[in-house]
């Protein structure tokens, strides 16, 4: 039986990026640390717009994590992708120590470290819900009720997917908000400019309308005063003559 095309592509996606992250998981196993390159690699890989939304991730630090330990991993990380250890890859390196920089200070925020941990908690709990919806289906069809996300790793991989979607639909959203907003006041500002014209071009019809007003009346008495002289010529001129009376013999 074919697969339809829809769910061929969201296999293939799901595929790859559990391999994505299992890479990179066991990199980070491997060396806690990374060595500047690995850390640089990571930090700007196919995707890294969206995979570094998540401050936590960027700095490879738990949610939980005190701002004594956020510090010290801030000062790591930010030694080992600085330009100025990395010359042979400056510019690499500086995107990189900007991405690491900007999630400490996202961090340093209370409203930003806020945001970012509602979102990690509604992945968290976005996937136990879908934990126990899927346990409920088994039940119903007289399965065993065995679920590959109870597995911790499996949980802990299903949240971490869960959550950078969660981020990136943030981003978009706040894009488009960002487009919408200045799309508004784009057209305000047009409105306004427009206003401004008017009025603008109303003051000088208004002026130049009050300055030729003395012109336009001596113009127009100058008018009248032609027309009846050529009137009264016209009336002398169409004069009947005189009746002369009969001489009677």
């Amino acid at each position: 039986m074919a697969v339809p095309a829809g769910e061929t592509s969201q296999t293939g996606s799901d595929e790859l990026f559990q391999h994505f992250y299992t890479e990179v998981k066991q990199i980070e196993k491997r060396d806690s640390v990374l060595t500047s390159k690995q850390q640089i690699d990571r930090l700007l890989r196919p995707g890294s717009s969206y995979f570094n939304l998540n401050p936590f991730e960027v700095l490879q630090v738990d949610p939980d994590a005190t701002d004594v330990e956020l510090k010290k991993r801030f000062r790591a990380l930010s030694i080992l992708v600085h330009p100025d250890k990395n010359q042979d890859d400056p510019d690499r390196a500086q995107l990189a120590f900007e991405a690491v920089d900007k999630a400490y200070k996202n961090l340093q925020e209370p409203e930003q470290k806020k945001r970012a941990l509602d979102v990690i908690q509604a992945g968290r709990e976005y996937v136990e819900h879908m934990i126990k919806e899927k346990k409920k289906q088994l039940k119903k069809d007289g399965k065993p009720q065995i679920v590959e996300e109870e597995d911790p790793e499996c949980f802990r991989q299903a949240v971490y997917k869960q959550t950078m979607k969660l981020f990136a639909e943030l981003a978009i959203k706040r894009k488009e908000r960002e487009a919408k907003d200045m799309h508004e006041r784009k057209r305000a500002r047009e409105e306004e400019i427009e206003t401004a014209e008017k009025a603008k071009r109303d003051r000088e019809w208004q002026k130049n309308f009050e300055e030729t007003r003395d012109g336009r009346v001596d113009s127009w008495r100058n008018f009248q005063a032609k027309g009846k002289s050529k009137e009264k010529k016209n009336r002398s001129f169409l004069k009947p003559p005189k009746v002369k009376m009969e001489q009677r013999e």
